[in-house]
């Protein structure tokens, strides 16, 4: 077996990042950070087992930023690259109280940060006989990218969908759902697992797992908005549900999209569908989101679809997002926002609070982030005065570190968005809503 990390061009090894995060299963109650739980982060060389990097997660449930080895940015840049462009690394995570889990395939890029989740289960949830075994471990493979993997190819569909036949259900509006459920399969095969993930977090697993996230921000922009896109017309018009089907969606790519359970996220793509995972197209006329169907380019072509490299070139070239879903689906389409995100107490009003702020959203963010503190004690408490002072911008920015946001203490629809989320999470009252 060769060395993957003697790379033809020169020897030379760039640096990643990589950020483990560890909470427990929200099937098991409300989903809070685990503290002291240990970290061991691995990767095997011609079957030799390396131990790179060990930590214990603080009170986030976070570990350092550990500084990996990864292949030359330039490798995930190039369309016709035959190496793999990035570097693969097993994560284990073990306590005392806790099923330990092992994930093995955590993808780390050039000059790229990506975050590993990780979901523990209580030990006194497991039945009798299975406390009996004291070494019952989860395993959680992480299979390669869509652009460097082996993959079948999309089926095309109709890009808008005849809703109009006797029995469709479709929604009354255009919703971001709090949960997709995600088939872990073809739709025909009746035995595979469902998940059921947050919306957001599956878009960016699906992004994750189908582009590069070293690509310049308007070319994932446009890839981001494209899977919005494609998965809130599944939700709208209940495109499986009205074919008898218990799920929203496949992680089939001949159907649907790559979705890969336990992968990491990329920090560069997460940020991005924080900003506008309630942005999608569609055609003048028409309600439902159009399905934006698209392939890598390289591997399959689909004429009158957006590629994924080619919208990078296009990207390359200064074009924006919005330029590059025109270039591919018209200059017709529309490109609007979601009006209702479900599963929150409270949506954005679209105005950026900050110090010197004041009012009822100012106090409804305090109050939510004191409770998130209840669970997160590196943020700070403060008064819920509906007064934006700094201390308040100093709880956004420790909010906003933990959670991977940019860390400038305002609260703008990202960071809005995210306390309403985790603060929901804590609290379990999102079935209330």
């Amino acid at each position: 077996m060769n060395n993957p990390y003697a790379y033809k061009r020169d020897n030379t090894l760039a640096t990643g990042f990589l950020v483990v995060e560890v909470r427990t299963d929200p099937a098991f109650g409300p989903s809070i950070p685990v503290r002291g739980v240990n970290i061991i982060v691995s990767r095997t060389i011609n079957s030799q087992t390396q131990i790179i990097e060990e930590a214990i997660t603080d009170e986030a449930g976070q570990t350092v930023t550990f500084e990996l080895e990864a292949p030359p940015e330039v490798l995930s840049q190039e369309e016709f690259n035959e190496q793999r462009p990035y570097a693969t690394y097993t994560i284990e995570a073990t306590s005392n109280d806790y099923v330990s889990v092992v994930v093995s395939g955590t993808q780390i890029f050039a000059n790229v940060k990506s975050i590993q989740s990780i979901n523990l289960v209580p030990k006194e949830e497991l039945s009798t006989s299975e406390n009996i075994h004291t070494d019952v471990i989860e395993n959680i493979n992480i299979e390669p990218s869509t652009l460097y993997g082996d993959y079948p190819p999309k089926i095309p569909e109709r890009e808008i969908k005849d809703v109009a036949g006797t029995g469709f259900i479709v929604l009354s509006e255009v919703v971001v759902p709090e949960f997709v459920i995600v088939h872990a399969g073809s739709p025909n095969v009746n035995n595979a697992p469902n998940y059921t993930v947050r919306y957001k977090d599956y878009i960016k697993n699906v992004a994750s797992s189908e582009i590069y996230p070293t690509w310049p921000r308007e070319c994932i922009k446009a890839n981001v908005i494209a899977i919005n896109s494609f998965t809130l017309n599944r939700v709208y018009t209940e495109w499986y549900r009205n074919q008898g089907k218990w799920f929203t969606i496949t992680n089939s790519t001949a159907f649907d999209h790559a979705f890969v359970y336990g992968r990491d996220i990329f920090d560069s793509i997460s940020q991005i569908v924080d900003e506008i995972f309630d942005i999608y197209v569609k055609r003048p006329g028409v309600l439902q989101p159009l399905l934006t169907q698209y392939c890598d380019g390289r591997y399959s072509s689909c004429p009158n679809w957006m590629t994924q490299w080619g919208s990078k070139a296009l990207a390359d070239d200064g074009l924006s997002a919005e330029q590059i879903l025109k270039f591919y689906y018209g200059n017709d389409i529309q490109i609007l926002s979601a009006p209702t995100v479900q599963g929150i107490p409270e949506s954005f009003n679209g105005v950026t609070l900050k110090v010197g702020s004041s009012g009822a959203a100012v106090r409804t963010i305090q109050q939510q982030l004191n409770r998130i503190a209840q669970v997160y004690s590196n943020i700070p408490k403060v008064a819920s005065d509906g007064v934006y002072g700094q201390s308040t911008a100093d709880a956004v920015r420790a909010f906003q570190k933990t959670f991977h946001l940019t860390q400038d203490g305002m609260v703008g629809k990202s960071t809005w968005y995210k306390i309403s989320e985790i603060y929901v999470a804590i609290t379990k009252i999102a079935a209330l809503i």
